[in-house]
């Protein structure tokens, strides 16, 4: 009964998988064909099928542009680089999306740390740095192996030396993942989907307004009350604003 089970599923897996395909493939030609509404019908099949990937953010991306949709666009782009920061094509086409967004927000001054974790840290998803922590365990473990049952002083003193250095590696790295984790839970990120909208200094209808903002542009989420969320802006601007204003980026 467990070997029947079990081929049903795998059956079942391959079936999904090649579905999948024939479904991507599909959209892929109508894109290419300028039908870029029935392609991005397809592609959110495919999302609705929770089997998400870069290529597919990008792809969905990528047609909201041609249709001229700034807000859907920009999400999908900046979805694209949460599972895989290092897309160049997705960094290049985002930043042609955000010429469309009408808003300029410039970025507060970051410290010399702040540029070294952007520049560097956060090149990696918490995920990639998952694999750098695997990775430095097993390269540590095999060192140290190699250090105790060495017998010549110098292969000893070598294996000791690059042991400690992996070890020390994979502690660091192990942080940053925590890190890494942990700021992609607690910063919460969207983008603004309506044509304009006016953000309040409170999260109410008859309360003052403080700034406008238009469709693609990005907030941070610090709160929610009832059906509105205060947001953050890169410039350090705050209010509320109603939440079916925003399409969150964060998968939860």
């Amino acid at each position: 009964m467990k070997k029947i089970f079990f081929i049903f599923l795998m059956t079942s897996s391959f079936l999904t998988a090649q579905n999948v395909d024939s479904l991507f493939t599909n959209a892929n030609s109508l894109y290419k064909n300028g039908e870029f509404t029935k392609a991005i019908e397809i592609y959110k099949q495919i999302e609705s099928k929770d089997l998400v990937s870069s290529e597919l953010y990008y792809n969905l991306g990528n047609s909201y542009y041609k249709l001229n949709k700034v807000g859907p666009s920009i999400y999908y782009y900046e979805k694209a680089l949460k599972i895989n920061p290092l897309n160049e094509d997705v960094k290049n086409n985002l930043v042609f999306a955000k010429r469309l967004a009408l808003d300029n927000i410039e970025e507060l001054p970051k410290t010399v740390l702040q540029k070294f974790n952007a520049n560097y840290i956060q090149k990696l998803s918490y995920n990639q740095w998952a694999i750098v922590v695997v990775i430095f365990s097993f390269l540590a473990a095999i060192l140290f192996l190699l250090f105790y049952f060495a017998e010549i002083p110098t292969k000893k003193r070598l294996y000791f030396v690059t042991s400690i250095i992996s070890f020390i590696i994979l502690i660091a790295s192990i942080s940053i993942t925590y890190h890494q984790y942990n700021s992609s839970i607690n910063k919460v990120e969207a983008i603004v989907f309506v044509e304009k909208t006016e953000v309040r200094n409170a999260p109410t209808l008859n309360s003052e307004e403080v700034f406008t903002l238009h469709e693609g542009t990005k907030v941070y989420v610090l709160d929610a009350v009832d059906n509105w969320k205060k947001i953050k802006l890169a410039d350090g601007k705050l209010g509320w604003i109603i939440a079916d204003e925003i399409k969150l980026l964060n998968d939860f």
